[in-house]
């Protein structure tokens, strides 16, 4: 039996071409625009996804921000091809996206959990950066940890809009007496990429602080998210 021949100029070439080099060198092999093309691959089959790719870097801006865009925002990308028709995402290349954002922060959340803390901090950085730092809202997340400073659940509490979320400490201390925590930490993101904390943060943490000390939990530190970047209560005195 002879094997199909693949003509290397045919999108089918270029997808054959792509994948060898990926295998070969790995993400650090590609460009960005490729890195997103191999997952455009499975999304659209049999078309050349190039110029979209790049209309997605140009629009969102990395390959990050490409992958955590809302799916009503990547649904309205499209762009004319050499071909003069018009190539947009589809629900099956979104799904393809949502696919490949949910495995990392399974995997993030893999190398965090059930570990202290304190011995795998980059880790847990890494993981809330993965969790929400690329999201269009504020979101406010409770980090429990047991009497060993290891985390047992990673729980999202309120999502808010884009510069406020309300928190009531009475539900997260009452959660954290449910699942038997010794202590949390508390998360949340700025839409805006900008971590630093506001007055109405500083003021929600320290109401925190003083719920979760009448009953015995600890609040380790409050994390503020941006993108990229983050800032630590604890770090700058406020804990």
């Amino acid at each position: 039996m002879t094997k199909d021949v693949i003509d290397a100029s045919s999108p089918a070439g270029h997808r054959a071409r792509l994948r060898e080099r990926f295998r070969r060198a790995g993400a650090d092999g590609l460009q960005d625009y490729e890195i997103l093309e191999l997952i455009l691959f499975n999304g659209i089959p049999r078309r050349d996804v190039k110029p979209l790719a790049k209309a997605l870097l140009q629009t969102f801006g990395t390959v990050a921000d490409v992958l955590s865009a809302p799916r009503e925002r990547l649904l309205e990308i499209k762009v004319k091809l050499a071909d003069g028709k018009t190539l947009g995402m589809g629900e099956r290349a979104a799904d393809e996206f949502a696919l490949v954002r949910a495995a990392s922060l399974q995997l993030s959340q893999a190398n965090v959990l059930n570990r202290p803390v304190l011995s795998s901090w980059q880790a847990l950085l890494d993981y809330c950066q993965a969790a929400v730092a690329y999201e269009p809202i504020e979101q406010f997340r409770i980090l429990f940890l047991n009497h060993k400073n290891a985390l047992i659940a990673d729980e999202k509490q309120q999502t808010g809009t884009v510069n406020h979320t309300p928190v009531y400490p009475r539900e997260v201390v009452k959660r954290a007496l449910e699942l038997h925590a010794s202590a949390i930490i508390l998360v949340h993101n700025h839409p805006s990429g900008d971590p630093t904390p506001s007055q109405a943060d500083i003021q929600m943490t320290d109401q925190i602080v003083e719920a979760a000390k009448a009953v015995g939990v600890s609040v380790h530190d409050h994390l503020v998210i941006g993108r990229g970047s983050h800032v630590s209560f604890r770090t700058l005195g406020f804990l």
